[in-house]
């Protein structure tokens, strides 16, 4: 259930920053107001996920797929330039979480 939670922290974690983004600096109350519920959801349940997954591994997958997540919209919806640079850098950030996962930690 932990990884659900997880995922769950991941997928609000988007969707704050998202709104965040859509927010316009803060000028728009009921995007704010998405903002910091989403924000404040989000560290709940990635509170609970860390009751049984290591927090070297949990923040590793909630960052890095976030960063990938919020990439994407970023590139898709908000038309943000892509270059070669951003893709490979992202990937390194996907390499660096499954280096993570890897480790040895046990899950």
């Amino acid at each position: 259930m932990e990884w659900v939670y997880l995922i769950l922290a991941v997928i609000l974690e988007t969707i704050g920053t998202t709104f965040m983004k859509m927010s316009d600096g803060f000028t728009k109350p009921l995007l704010v107001i998405g903002t910091l519920l989403s924000y404040c959801i989000c560290f709940t349940f990635f509170a609970i996920s860390l009751k049984k997954i290591p927090i070297s591994v949990a923040y590793a997958i909630w960052g890095a797929t976030g960063i990938v997540i919020v990439s994407a919209m970023g590139i898709f919806v908000f038309k943000e330039s892509v270059s070669i640079l951003k893709i490979v850098s992202l990937l390194f950030i996907v390499v660096g979480v499954i280096g993570v996962n890897l480790s040895g930690v046990s899950h």
